[in-house]
């Protein structure tokens, strides 16, 4: 059952750079050999992957296992050869009649369920929830039969009934109520469903009945070639640039559907909405430009937000009061480029000695086509830090990183490390490209911490491994971070577009030779975090791609005899020959090792997060632990072991 809360950022233009043509049933053949030509390790459509896209076709839409029987799919998961190869041939032929019937199967099981769901609807607005089953439950397998399947419907139905009982504000719990929160969640399942019934057509299928049936067969042929190549549609792609950018256009506010109607549910900083004062968090969208919207669809609100030419909107809002009642107001506001300043770089200080330690949070790796970026953000911190005090020690918190531009890994690890190869990157034909730091100038070389999770992925392990390798920071969290090791190419920044989808074209390695993919960046100092409890990862996901390694590109001047100077150009000018890797805080290791561990045994903050760990509160109830940030209380302390057992080195 898809449950999840709907929140949309809204913006001047939903469309990036104007919208591609829906897509065709024709077009999918054409659309995947476009990524089957960029992709790493797959140049032809196989029974392999035919055999994957099937099953993931399934999962793509049924992925709780909450509409299909087990002897329903069990032709789409056990999948002959024979059974393939027939999909391949449909596939060469431009057919895919096999997803065709794989859909006419689902539209039944919509069907079912929305009748299931109606019964269910009608017992539920009537009777008592005190008595009902609340707990949450995932399923390995499909239902045997219709009575569990039936049985599974109800319970996330009563989930859903009984976290909006608890959520609700000023609202008696009469049927009344019921109703609505149930028609809710009619509303938001059906948006779903309603893109696969309207692909179940026989022959003649109308422009948007065909679009998503090939958006969802493009999905699942996409995803079948591994991990991370993901097919996207306009909405998913505006997301995503968002996310890389960090930037877009519009008020800057964000939505949420909810029982009352589509509200208010955050502000982006900075943002118009925020600026004005005047609107907050929980306020209710009464009109727009005019329009009353209070029994408006979602889909009408948001036609309505992204407005037509002008840049100002005028909304009505409707706000209840402390005391139940409610009352109107309105807002003029005009749409504009928005920084999402909350995701950006953000950096902090505490006072030690004659200095000050600093605190550079760090959460993605974003450039936008404004020319801000993550590096350009991380050069100000540092440089406002500096301005402080003397900068005597630095953390870097890449804990809840996943990553972003490869170029803007390259870039901060730059400010670290001077004239050296950063990333050599493999590609699908052997052709090898070497990323270095061009710059030349070093913004900061003093005790350097950078924090990582097993949430750290992708352009955060680049950056972790690279100054792992050259000894300029040591790396302090989980055991191990994410280890996506793999390079996409993208098109949702590009403005001449056809489709919108990320297709893994290489592999990349640090100049040690390691590839982070599957096994991650290891910590040289183990403070576990939040995540250290869990299964995440790329080893933990369906068809990721082998580790492998490359040689080392390293050259230590200091492995050179005296007199002799690299000879050949590729020697001279693209291995990092000048730099001499810096062995000063691996060799504290073991003493700040020490150290560490016997700290964290006899912290009984720690000790109630360690025995947390796992739990569904993760142990908050415990000594109030959550209130304080004890991997970075942590790291500071090695920082100040670090600039300690410095300045006892003979100069």
């Amino acid at each position: 059952m898809k449950t999840s809360i709907f929140c949309a950022l809204f913006f001047w233009n939903f469309v990036l750079f104007g919208q591609p043509a829906q897509l065709k049933i024709a077009s999918i053949r054409p659309s995947y050999e476009e990524m089957l030509g960029y992709h790493i390790e797959y140049k032809v459509f196989s029974p392999l992957l035919a055999q994957r896209s099937l099953k993931l076709f399934l999962e793509q839409f049924d992925r709780d296992k909450s509409y299909l029987l087990r002897e329903e799919v069990l032709s789409f998961i056990e999948v002959s050869e024979e059974e393939t190869g027939r999909v391949v041939e449909e596939y060469n032929a431009g057919s895919f009649k096999t997803f065709q019937r794989f859909n006419q199967l689902i539209s039944k099981a919509i069907l079912r369920a929305r009748v299931w769901r109606a019964e269910i609807r009608r017992e539920l607005i009537l009777r008592d929830l005190e008595n009902l089953p609340s707990t949450a439950e995932s399923y390995l397998h499909y239902a045997g039969s219709e009575d569990k399947l039936k049985e599974r419907i109800q319970k996330q139905i009563v989930r859903f009934l009984l976290s909006e009982k608890e959520g609700a504000r000023f609202a008696d719990w009469t049927p009344s109520r019921r109703e609505k929160i149930l028609n809710l969640l009619e509303k938001r399942l059906q948006r779903i469903e309603n893109s696969y019934l309207a692909s179940n057509e026989k022959e003649s299928q109308d422009s948007d009945s065909e679009h998503f049936f090939s958006l969802h067969v493009l999905k699942a042929l996409a995803k079948s070639l591994d991990a991370h190549t993901t097919f996207f549609s306009p909405e998913e792609a505006f997301e995503m640039r968002t996310a890389l950018e960090k930037e877009f256009e519009g008020v800057g506010v964000l939505l949420r559907e909810t029982v009352d109607g589509v509200m208010i549910a955050g502000l982006i900083k900075g943002g118009p909405a925020e600026r004005s004062g005047k609107i907050v968090v929980g306020d209710i969208l009464f009109e727009i430009d005019g329009k009353k919207m209070e029994e408006a669809s979602y889909e009408d609100v948001l036609k309505e937000m992204k407005g037509n030419a002008r840049g100002e909107i005028n909304l009505t809002l409707k706000r209840y009061n402390d005391d139940a009642s409610s009352n109107l107001y309105g807002v003029q506001l005009k749409r504009e480029k928005v920084l999402m300043e909350d995701e950006r770089v953000q950096y902090s200080y505490m006072p030690y000695g004659d200095g000050v330690i600093g605190k550079i949070t760090l959460p993605s790796f974003y450039e936008s086509s404004s020319s801000s970026s993550c590096e350009k953000d991380i050069r100000e911190a540092i440089r406002n830090l500096k301005k402080e005090k003397k900068l005597l020690g630095l953390v870097v918190d890449m804990r809840n990183n996943s990553g972003g531009f490869l170029s803007q890994a390259v870039k901060v690890s730059s400010l670290f490390v001077t004239n050296g190869i950063i990333i050599v990157s493999k590609y699908s034909r052997g052709e090898t490209k070497y990323l270095r730091d061009i710059d030349g100038r070093l913004y900061y070389s003093g005790p350097l911490l950078v924090l990582t999770s097993k949430a750290s992925a992708s352009a955060a392990e680049i950056v972790a491994q690279a100054l792992q390798d050259y000894g300029t920071g040591l790396i302090v969290g989980d055991e191990r971070t994410y280890g996506k090791g793999t390079i996409q190419y993208q098109t949702v920044t590009d403005e001449n577009a056809k489709a919108f989808y990320k297709v893994t074209i290489g592999r990349y390695y640090t100049v040690s030779g390691k590839s982070t993919q599957l096994e991650g960046v290891k910590a040289d100092i183990l403070i576990p975090t939040q995540y250290a409890a869990y299964n995440i990862g790329e080893r933990f996901l369906e068809y990721p791609l082998r580790n492998d390694f490359v040689p080392s590109v390293y050259l230590d001047p200091a492995t050179i005899q005296e007199g002799q100077r690299p000879t050949s150009w590729f020697e001279r000018y693209c291995l990092p020959a000048l730099v001499r890797k810096n062995t000063l805080w691996r060799s504290m290791l073991p003493i700040l090792a020490k150290n560490t561990q016997m700290r964290l045994a006899s912290d009984p903050n720690f000790k109630a997060f360690l025995a947390g760990q796992g739990s569904s509160d993760g142990g908050a109830e415990n000594l109030g632990w959550g209130q304080e940030d004890l991997q970075i209380e942590q790291a500071v302390k090695i920082l100040q072991d670090m600039i300690y057992l410095q300045n006892m080195k003979p100069s």
